[in-house]
């Protein structure tokens, strides 16, 4: 079983902890097909109630 030689620094621990969080990418937004919002991926049109070419959501005209 290998065991550590020498103790890890808080600085060393933390800034390896810290090198994930620049690996996340930004959120991918898209614009709806019927009114050309943008809107997250696979989820239904806050503005237009439209997902996947129908209407979803009953919206107020």
């Amino acid at each position: 079983m290998g065991v550590p030689k020498k103790r890890t620094s808080k600085m060393r621990r933390d800034r390896r902890r810290a090198a994930n969080n620049n690996l996340r990418s930004a959120v991918q937004v898209i614009k709806c097909a019927k009114c050309k919002e943008p809107v997250l991926p696979h989820r239904a049109c806050a503005a237009c109630g439209t997902y996947g070419g129908r209407e979803v959501i009953a919206t107020q005209a």
